[in-house]
Formats: C-alpha cells, sequence, structure tokens
C-alpha cells in the first residue's frame, strides 16, 4: 500500500523576544505564525472501518495540534526561563498575562523543534510526523523533517 503524506495548516499570534539578541528581537515583539503540520502513513483499507481511505482525520491531527500548541502559544508571550526576562515575564503573569517560559530561546527553529516532540508524543503509533513548517512572518520560515532527526 502506498505512504500518503497529509498537511493541515494553523495559525496563532505569538509575542516573544530573543534575550542576548544583537538586534531588534530583543525587544518584545509579536507574530502572526503559520504551522503547517505533515504527517505520513497508510491509508485505511478496512471497508468496515468509518475513516476509510484516510491516513489520519484532519480532525484528530487538528485536536492534537490545537491543544499541544494553538491553544497554549495563541496569544500567549514566550520567555527563555533562564534569562533576565523571567521577571518581566513575572511581571507580566501578575497582571494576568498568558506567558510561557521555555527552557532555550524562542526562536523559530527552536519552537519547531520543540513542536515536532509534542505533536510526535501524541500521534497514534500507524502515523509519523514527517515535517514541520513554521512560518514567522511572509518571508522567513523555520522547517523540520524527520528524515533530518532520525
Amino acid at each position: 500500500m502506498s505512504k500518503i503524506r497529509i498537511t493541515k495548516q494553523f495559525s496563532f499570534e505569538t509575542g516573544h523576544a530573543l534575550y542576548g539578541y544583537d538586534g531588534k528581537c530583543r525587544n518584545v515583539h509579536g507574530h502572526s505564525y503559520k504551522l503547517s503540520v505533515t504527517v505520513i502513513g497508510t491509508p485505511i483499507t478496512d471497508t468496515s472501518h468509518v475513516k476509510l481511505g484516510m491516513v489520519i482525520d484532519f480532525g484528530d491531527l487538528k485536536k492534537i495540534v490545537k491543544e499541544d500548541i494553538e491553544d497554549v502559544f495563541d496569544h500567549a508571550t514566550v520567555f527563555n526561563k533562564n534569562t533576565p526576562h523571567k521577571e518581566l515575564a513575572k511581571e507580566l503573569a501578575d497582571r494576568g498575562h498568558n506567558v510561557i517560559l521555555v527552557d532555550y530561546q524562542p526562536t523559530s527553529e527552536n519552537m519547531v523543534i520543540d513542536f515536532a516532540q509534542k505533536i510526535k508524543d501524541r500521534l497514534p503509533g500507524n502515523i509519523q510526523l514527517h515535517s514541520l513548517k513554521l512560518q514567522e512572518t511572509e518571508t522567513s520560515y523555520a522547517e523540520w523533517f524527520a528524515s533530518d532527526n532520525s
């Protein structure tokens, strides 16, 4: 049976700051992120299965990404918890803002690595994560491919 790749796209608004960076992105700012999630698997061939012909129901993939990424990161501000930004993060959180502290510099590159692990942990055993594309601006994005990370 043929392996098929399917892709679902998501979007969310997230703020961040890059501590120690030598450019404008050291300031708190935000992006309208676009995340493309591509998984690979074999379409279901069991004629009695309600999802006949599907690799995975797009709704099931949406649930995973929505719960672990979209709902968490949308309209949040992300800071590296190992930098002085943690003081700013505490101040914002105390004022009711949605703040996420991560173990990494919150670049698109590191975020896409984090997202890949979150998604892989939730996929059914017969479905593999093939790739992610995290678009930060209209012209800039980071990509993660399983084939580069095995």
